[in-house]
């Protein structure tokens, strides 16, 4: 090897390195586009609580307000579990490859909220809120069944036992 080889291919290395190093800062489109869409979704579950809210206080209509009450509740309870993942999925995408959050680590709350250490960790906080979303999301399914046989309530028995099953899985680690 020539001695005048060998610094250029060291610095075409550490130019390399370093624009790969870089491109860690690409995941902030996915950080701001994660939080735009926490937002808006958070927005959209507040409007169905006071849409259903102001639905009864101007028809006054107690019988219609219980038909869509548990059916709105459950759909709000859905986009608030979407909007947290969102919001736990920017806030751990950019602790991993962007910097460390200097305010939640200060902050009690930040320990509990954000104690992400690789990938991993994201993706086990994200699993939890996932499988939440989907007993939600059945819950919100079962509601507008009607059972015709006894073979279908053991189908939502048996779907209810999966959920418990799931969710003893998740929290056994800790």
């Amino acid at each position: 090897m020539d001695g005048k080889e060998l610094p250029l291919q060291k610095r075409l290395e550490v130019f390399f390195e370093n624009l790969l190093w870089k491109t860690r800062w690409l995941v902030l489109i996915a950080v701001i586009a994660s939080l735009v869409s926490s937002l808006i979704i958070f927005l959209v579950g507040i409007y169905e609580v006071f849409h259903l809210v102001t639905s009864f206080v101007i028809n006054a209509s107690y019988e219609k307000f219980y038909a869509k009450l548990l059916s709105v509740v459950i759909a709000s309870v859905d986009l608030f579990l979407i909007a947290t993942f969102l919001l736990v999925f920017a806030l751990g995408l950019y602790e991993l490859f962007v910097s460390k959050i200097d305010p939640a680590e200060k902050d009690p709350l930040g320990e509990r909220v954000l104690v992400i250490k690789s990938l991993e960790d994201l993706k086990e906080k994200l699993g939890r809120l996932v499988i939440m979303v989907l007993i939600v999301s059945f819950f919100k399914q079962v509601l507008h069944l009607e059972f015709k046989n006894p073979l279908e309530t053991l189908y939502i028995a048996l779907g209810v036992l999966l959920i418990a099953l799931a969710l003893y899985f998740t929290h056994k680690k800790e």
